[in-house]
């Protein structure tokens, strides 16, 4: 049996040194394929979905008199910072792991593809802890306008960043399984460009709600 997988994956090797290159012309309008129009029509809308939060939050950041904690009673901007460089380091990783594939390093796809992930789930982490914090100190979903405006844009930018790491996970695991090739790399590109939407859009989140009064 396990020679069997040993030959199984040999073949998929050769198959993949044989492959076309990482960036193959698309005989489409655009010049780009379908799969990779699709999830930037997908990030445009993405777009005018958290400008539609942060819009909501800006109306609401000043909780009515007498209605729980405000902003600055609560946030932890050194915390939140260092949890910030954390996320904006794993498109550093990803740019990495994108630069791997296309040379056909596997293992250091492998290894930038974990570490993006593992800096991922260091961020979600933070905010986890964060919240706790937050509601210990009286800050729940329905105190005030400001706190459900705060949680509804912060919390759907995490479930953004734990599907992106479900992403990463899955390209790990299809890599070990040596269905990744490199004439694949564009899978990883796309990828790429949502976790990197993710770091853009925290970045946007961040100034506008724990750096502008």
């Amino acid at each position: 049996m396990a020679e069997t997988v040993t030959h199984h994956r040999e073949l998929l090797a050769e198959r993949d040194a044989h492959a076309p290159v990482a960036h193959p012309d698309h005989a489409t309008n655009t010049g780009i394929s379908n799969t990779k129009l699709a999830m930037w029509l997908f990030l445009a809308s993405e777009c005018l979905l958290f400008g539609g939060l942060i819009t909501t939050y800006l109306l609401y950041k000043h909780p009515l008199p007498g209605s729980g904690p405000g902003p600055h009673d609560v946030f932890d901007i050194p915390f939140t910072s260092a949890s910030s460089f954390v996320l904006l380091m794993s498109s550093l990783t990803m740019v990495l792991a994108v630069s791997a594939i296309e040379r056909g390093d596997h293992h250091r796809l492998r290894v930038w593809l974990v570490g993006t992930a593992l800096l991922g789930a260091t961020f979600i982490a933070g905010q986890v802890y964060e919240f706790t914090v937050f509601y210990n100190e009286g800050l729940g979903y329905t105190t005030s306008r400001f706190s459900s405006a705060f949680y509804t844009l912060t919390g759907f930018h995490g479930v953004h960043v734990t599907v992106g790491i479900i992403m990463l996970v899955s390209l790990v695991l299809l890599s070990l399984r040596g269905r990744l090739p490199e004439h694949r790399s564009e899978t990883v590109e796309i990828v790429g460009l949502y976790w990197h939407f993710v770091d853009v859009v925290w970045i946007l989140i961040f100034a506008v709600v724990y750096l502008i009064p």
